[in-house]
């Protein structure tokens, strides 16, 4: 694998350090609450729209999406189908009422609903996972370093964390919307740019629509599911049900986002930012997946690593299983050189029988694939040496390394740290304020404004501290993006739950919501414990549908239940 060039480093580097310093330089001097949380109420549609889709569009959509769509294809897309129906919702009926009560956060709405606990334990809910969410946002960038440098994940997390905290902690929401509108600029050139060079780096004779026929050929290009098998992770089923309750919940109660929208000029500026969001959002991750899609049809013409992470190859080959490994080389060698003809005859005649032997030559070299993570984990158990043999997210960045031209790979890399910069930043900035807003300032006498805003900046700076802690013991899961969606699905159901009670179940008073979401959280932990064990086919997208409906179902039964709840609804 290559090293970074001279050029690499300078596009790399500068690129990095004009974002922050331009926006630690234009939110310089927030010295009052209103400016350091709410960005001072300045924000127009189009920074709105961009800065919340930067905070979702992390350095794991960047890193894992490729990858996702490299292994399994389009269908992930689906996973987003709920987004603009989301959108219109919040849109209509949580923004009027934030801008109405003039909240700094969404808890605040909770405590004149219901109570002071039950805005307290939401507020943790949020703080939990949000919290560790920071934390893989930090570790997703710091695995691409470690493979371009060699350096320690270790280091690097604390690197990247330290770089993010410094501009966040400067300049608050302002300077968290500043940065991602130029953040999003260089994202989104980059990845047009990387797409274009995948495509011409494909043989001659293979053009756009036969890349895709080729992709198709081996299930690449299968978009849509409308089975209600629970076995498939992402249907349109669970994308317009499940996603929708996931992307309600995060856009709607989600400080790190909420946050985002509330820095508007007006309710009009926020609405159109929101819906500026929901009409890219799908066909960004739509083209972010045919990327990877791409990739996999460029190693149908290059012949790809057994495994795309080069630490876990080299523990494998230094091992006692090292025969085991090169003769797996050369199954999957001989499996390239065997699907090079069918791919060929593919083409000329698109033929449905040679694209099943395709298909077929395909599962072979995935089974190789497979067989040689088993030998990279028996390596890295009796050598007592952590090394991640699942390798979806190290394809994109592969591919980067060692196919783009030199400067070109600093932009990319640029636009992965980016992406991580800005999602944490805004992660932080909310983690910070919540604190702030909802446990400290809520529980203590009134203090001054400029007291509120050291705070503030405290607290951004230690859950700053706590994120870096967090990548440091992080590991990788099956695939990044899918470790952060389930770690929210697993808390968002609840959280929903306990809004829409807020918003349409009048009768529902304090106590009870505050017992049900208690109860509810451990139920839902418990489903996923025992899908993650047992096998219950509950696929975590479904987690936050039935997490919002045990919520709601308990605490309407408790209200009915008890005459004794004393708690004022307002």
């Amino acid at each position: 694998m290559q090293t970074l060039s001279v050029i690499d480093w300078i596009v790399l580097s500068v690129t990095l350090l004009v974002i922050v310093a331009y926006g630690t330089w234009q939110t310089r001097g927030s010295q009052n609450v209103q400016d350091y949380l709410k960005g001072g109420n300045t924000s127009k549609w189009w920074t709105i729209g961009l800065s919340v889709m930067a905070t979702q569009a992390s350095a794991i959509t960047f890193l894992s999406t490729p990858g996702q769509a490299f292994n399994d294809g389009m269908g992930f897309v689906q996973f987003y189908f709920g987004l603009p129906i989301a959108m219109i919702v919040i849109c209509m009926v949580f923004i009027p009422l934030y801008h109405r009560l003039n909240v700094y956060t969404a808890y605040e709405f909770l405590e004149n609903r219901f109570d002071l606990k039950t805005r307290t334990l939401t507020a943790i809910l949020f703080l939990i996972q949000r919290g560790l969410a920071a934390g893989i946002t930090i570790f997703a960038p710091a695995i691409i370093l470690s493979v371009v440098l060699g350096w320690d994940l270790l280091t690097l997390n604390i690197i990247i964390g330290v770089l993010v905290i410094v501009y966040t902690v400067s300049g608050g929401t302002r300077a968290v919307n500043v940065t991602q509108k130029h953040q999003m600029v260089v994202i989104f050139i980059g990845m047009l740019i990387a797409f274009f060079l995948i495509v011409d780096k494909l043989p001659q004779d293979i053009t756009f629509s036969k890349a895709l026929n080729i992709a198709g050929a081996s299930g690449k290009m299968k978009v849509l599911d409308f089975s209600f098998n629970l076995d498939n992770r992402y249907t349109f089923w669970s994308g317009i049900i499940g996603g929708t309750f996931l992307m309600l919940s995060y856009f709607g109660t989600d400080q790190s986002q909420v946050q985002r929208y509330l820095s508007g000029k007006s309710v009009k500026e926020m609405q159109l930012g929101l819906i500026f969001n929901g009409l890219l959002k799908v066909p960004m991750q739509f083209f972010i997946l045919l990327v990877g899609v791409m990739v996999f049809v460029f190693y149908q013409f290059n012949e790809a690593p057994m495994n795309f992470n080069p630490t876990a190859t080299e523990l494998v080959l230094n091992s006692e299983f090292s025969e085991e490994y090169i003769s797996l080389q050369k199954e999957q060698q001989s499996v390239f050189n065997d699907k090079q003809a069918l791919i060929q005859s593919y083409v000329n005649s698109e033929n449905d029988d040679v694209a099943e032997d395709i298909a077929l030559a395909n599962k072979t070299h995935d089974s190789l694939r497979t067989r040689a993570r088993v030998l990279i984990d028996k390596a890295s158990e009796n050598q007592n040496i952590k090394v991640e043999s699942n390798d979806k997210d190290y394809v994109f960045i592969h591919f980067i390394l060692n196919n783009l031209p030199r400067g070109l790979i600093g932009l990319l890399l640029a636009v992965i740290l980016s992406a991580a910069m800005s999602s944490t930043s805004s992660e932080l900035n909310a983690l910070g304020s919540t604190t702030t807003i909802d446990l400290y300032k809520r529980n203590t006498s009134e203090k001054t404004e400029e007291h509120m805003v050291k705070a503030s900046r405290w607290f951004t700076f230690a859950w700053g501290i706590m994120a870096i802690g967090v990548a440091c013991i992080a590991n990788l899961a099956e695939n990044l993006i899918q470790l952060v969606n389930i770690i929210g699905s697993i808390f968002y159901g609840n959280v929903l739950g306990i809004f829409l009670l807020a918003f349409f179940f009048k009768f529902v008073k304090g106590n009870a919501v505050f017992i049900a979401a208690l109860i509810t959280q451990i139920i839902v932990f418990g489903l996923y414990l025992l899908d993650l064990y047992e096998h219950i086919n509950l696929p975590f997208l479904w987690l936050n549908f039935v997490g919002c409906a045990i919520v709601i179902a308990i605490a309407c039964s408790i209200q009915l239940i008890s005459k004794n709840d004393t708690t004022i609804s307002t």
